[in-house]
Order: C-alpha cells, then structure tokens, then sequence
C-alpha cells in the first residue's frame, strides 16, 4: 500500500509525521479498513430495523456470557486506580497544560468531541501530547501569563475519534484512513514507551460504540498493535463510553470483549441522549421534552446509570459517571446555584456506586474530589459495592415516555441558538466551547439540532402555545444568526452564515443524518481546507 499527506506540513509536524509511524497506520488500515465498514454497514441495517418499529433487546446469542459469574476484566492499571476525578479537554496546548496540573487523577485528551477535527489540531494535538510527556510543554497566553506543568499530573488517556469518522490528511491508496486508527495509531506509536517509562501505560477512551463487535474490533486493533511495536499483550488499557442506545444492552459483552485490556465503562450522557433520538426520533413515544429537562434522575437515564454500575463492578471494571459541564462565572449568584447542582449530580453518581466522574472545567476538579472522598474515603474506588440490588429490563431502558416535562418556545430556541453558535465555533477550529456558562462540545450540538429534527417531525406542541413549525424554526434561526453576525467582519460573517446552512441541512430535513460532523467534516475541514477565521 501507498500512504500519502494530504495536510500541509506545518511546524514540527514531522516529528509526528514520521515514515516509521506512518508505515504504522498503513499497516492498521490494511488490517482492519474493511472490518470496520463491514460494521459500519451493520450501524446502518440496524438503524433501518428501528425505523420499522423493532426495538433493542439484550442479545439471546451472547447470554451465556452474561449468566457466566466466573470472568473478569484485567485490574486497574497504574495511574488508572483511582479515578476519582477526571477532567476533559481538546489536546490543545493551553488544556493540556492546565488539565494536567488540575489536581484531577486523570485527563481525557479528547480528539473527539471536544476537537474540531482541522488538519493542524490533530497533528498539534498529538505533537502536544509527547512535548507533555517529555516535560517540555508550556503556554503563554495574550496577556502575557505563562503555564508551565507542576510536580503532580493527572494520567493521560487519550479519546480518539469514532468508527464512523475518516481522516483525510491521510490517504492510503487514494482514500481517507480511519480517523479512529490514525488517532490511536500516532499516540501509541509515539508514547506508548514514554508512558511506561514514566510509569503508567497508554491508555485510551473509545466513543461511540454501537455494539460488543465494534469492541471487538478494538481489542484485535491492541492486539495487533501491540505484536508489531513490541509491547506485552494488556499494555493498552480502554474505558468504553456507553453513549448510546444500542452499547447499552450489550454492556457485558462489550467488557469480556475487551476483558485483557478493559478499564471498565463510562456513562456518557449528552451522546446516550443524542443517540436516542437518533434510532427512535421518529416514533412518538420517544419525544423528549426540553434538554434541560431531560436530567439524569428521569426514569430512562437512572435505569441507564444504574444499570452500568452493577455491570461494571460485577466484572471488577470501574464505572465513571457523566460530565459536569459547568463553566464558573464572574457571578458570585450565578456560580452559588450552578455548583449547587454540581455537588447534586456529584453526590448521587459517588451515591450510586460510580467510581469516579468527569468536569469539563479545573474550577470543578475539587467540587467533584470532595462528593467522592465524602464516600470512598482512602478507598481509591468502590468496586466492591455489587449493587445486587439492581433489577433493569429492556423496557425500563426504553422508557422514555415516562420522561416528565414539556417543550417549550424557550428550548426550541435555545436548541437552535446552541447548535448555531457551537458549529459556527467548530467551523472555526475550536471543538470545545462556554456558552451561556455551560461548556459545550459536539454532543450537545448534536442533541440539539436532533431534538429541533424530532419536535419539527411531530408537530410537537408548544407548552406556551402553538406547536413547532418549518415557519418557527427558521424564523428562530434567522433571528439568531442575525444576532451572532452582527459587528462581525467578512471572513466570521461567512462561516456563521455555513454554520446556519449546517443548521438546516442536519435539522429541518425529511430524514435526520446520523452525526452533523459527517457532512460538515467532508464539506468544510478537510485537509486543503482552512478555518475561514478564528472563532470567537
């Protein structure tokens, strides 16, 4: 096979672009490219299947895995023993300075939801990541502050992108690779000798799994990665995120498919409730009230949550719970009654049994620290807490109709106000972003614009009058947009008007595509493509 760059060559770009590890990828994608489309044809099948009514159900073909009592996944490796605190963030330079220094036990370095997915970040983002682990990485800001990295670092475990997203700064024989394989593939490569030197190991968070195949497919992905580079089979560890809809029934399978190299599974939230509306969204029963609403103690998200604690400790594997979004504020009123809701969710996911769990934000790290210490004490983790008290069947997992609350004129438009600016923000190279105090990613767009798809497909009514029309939606839309252009200059004014196309393309249609980074990747970030300006 043939690998070619696509991407220019900026700065340093070589010492991550090296012929060794690019033969590296070639040989990833020539082993596993067609498996992975074989499964992503099977996403598509299934998906098919619920719109003709079928709903998911645990697998009959794969109980006895499940009634089997004896199996276990690997235990924790090094730097993944406690995880009581995890922070999340794009691998840009400021982020991985500051979320290492966090105080937090682990950071995500996340290529996927938290990256706008350009050319420059991946390459910067992995080249960010050796210069941490080689002590050689600081940041100086506009005005003039410096950060440099401290004494006690969080462990890194890296989140690529999903099965579903190609990377086409890279062909091989003329097409794009997994975008998965290149993300994982670089950082192996690259740091997987300097984490075990430094005493940890190379460890990785997989989104977006569809099904304990997809699981599969990663564990032959270590297995083979590390035969070529020479490292002892178990070196790689995976938390798997739990984010939709279809992972959730096949939970146990997913851990004994990566048993040797599991670091056990996360509850994440905004893509489970994505991923809902996106296999159900065209079925009444499953229209969902205003996302605010839509919080972690409705009945089809505590079966969930509940559910993936007693699956993980049964196995042995740690289970970390959601996201804390929160971005403090220079608002003394408005931080009091955020960090209220904070220490909550914190106390009933330590409550649960959780491990651990994420904050998007070094100004929650100790906010999260304290809920859990409150309940493991100097226990790094909770794993023997069973839950047997647990009982979840498949419909309390589909039961979305119980959800209580309403839609409101108010979530239409701040669902579309949402989605806008975070594309618009994508658009321009930045993956994660604060607006309104809250710090948003690609799951939160995607939540948005899908939830805009649903209520427009049922002519949902509006709670406060009327019910949500192609007329109101746009109407809304060009409202924002107006408002997010003005005082702009030419180059900003353009790509908040593609942001809005986007907008419409992945919103208002007659069919709702899977993922908007798809198509927007395709038609506006490839390689030759650069970001019409910075975003703001």
């Amino acid at each position: 096979m043939r690998y070619e760059i696509i991407g220019p060559l900026a700065d340093r770009f070589d010492e991550v672009l090296t012929p060794a590890a690019l033969e590296f990828l070639v040989e990833l994608d020539s082993e596993f490219a067609a498996r992975r489309v074989a499964l992503l044809d099977t996403r598509r099948a299934r998906r098919d299947r619920y719109a003709t009514g079928q709903l998911p159900d645990f697998l009959p073909e794969t109980a006895a895995i499940r009634a089997d009592p004896t199996w276990r996944v690997a235990p924790p490796a090094p730097g993944l023993v406690d995880r009581r605190v995890e922070i999340t963030g794009p691998p840009d330079r400021k982020m991985t300075v500051n979320a290492l220094n966090s105080g937090a036990r682990v950071w995500l370095a996340d290529f996927e939801d938290a990256t706008s997915p350009t050319w420059h970040n991946v390459v910067a983002g992995q080249l960010n990541l050796i210069d941490a682990l080689d002590r050689r990485i600081d940041f100086t800001d506009a005005r003039g502050r410096r950060y440099a990295l401290g004494d006690e670092l969080a462990t890194i475990v890296v989140r690529p992108r999903g099965w579903h997203l190609v990377e086409k700064g890279i062909a091989v024989d003329g097409r794009p690779i997994s975008a998965s394989l290149v993300d994982f593939g670089l950082y192996l490569f690259h740091c997987a000798r300097r984490q075990l030197d430094a005493g940890a190991g190379p460890y990785f968070y997989l989104p977006k799994l569809e099904s304990h195949h997809e699981a599969r497919l990663w564990n032959d992905v270590f297995v083979f990665a590390q035969q070529r580079l020479g490292l002892p089979r178990g070196t790689i560890r995976a938390t798997t995120l739990i984010e939709t809809i279809t992972a959730v029934f096949e939970m146990e399978e997913i851990l004994y498919e990566l048993r040797e190299h599991s670091a056990g599974l996360n509850a994440g939230r905004w893509d489970y409730i994505f991923s809902v509306i996106r296999n159900f969204g065209q079925w009444p029963d499953f229209v969902l009230p205003d996302r605010a609403e839509v919080t972690m103690t409705v009945p089809f998200m505590r079966a969930y949550t509940e559910l993936l604690v007693a699956t993980c400790h049964r196995r042995g594997a740690p289970a970390i719970g959601g996201m804390a979004a929160f971005v403090p504020s220079r608002d003394p009123q408005v931080n009091e009654v955020a960090l209220h809701r904070v220490r909550a969710d914190k106390r009933r996911e330590a409550g649960d049994g959780f491990d651990g769990s994420w904050v998007a934000h070094p100004g929650l790290v100790a906010t999260c620290r304290e809920e859990f210490d409150a309940v493991l004490g100097e226990r790094p983790h909770q794993l023997d807490r069973l839950r047997d008290d647990v009982d979840v069947a498949a419909a309390d997992l589909l039961a979305v109709d119980k959800t209580p609350g309403q839609v409101t004129a108010a979530g239409v438009r701040a669902n579309i106000a949402v989605a806008l600016r975070y594309i618009d923000a994508w658009l321009g190279g930045a993956g994660a972003v604060a607006l309104w105090n809250l710090m948003e990613d690609a799951a939160t767009a995607e939540i948005a614009r899908c939830q805009v798809w649903q209520w427009l497909h049922h002519g949902t009514p509006l709670a406060d009058g009327g019910c949500v029309t192609d007329e109101l939606v746009r109407s809304i839309l060009a409202q924002e947009l107006a408002e997010l252009v003005t005082g702009r200059g030419a180059a900003d004014r353009e790509r908040a008007e593609r942001a809005a196309r986007v907008v419409e393309d992945t919103a208002f249609g007659e069919d709702l595509p899977a993922f908007f980074t798809t198509g927007a990747y395709a038609r506006h970030l490839g390689p030759g493509r650069r970001p019409a300006a910075s975003a703001r």
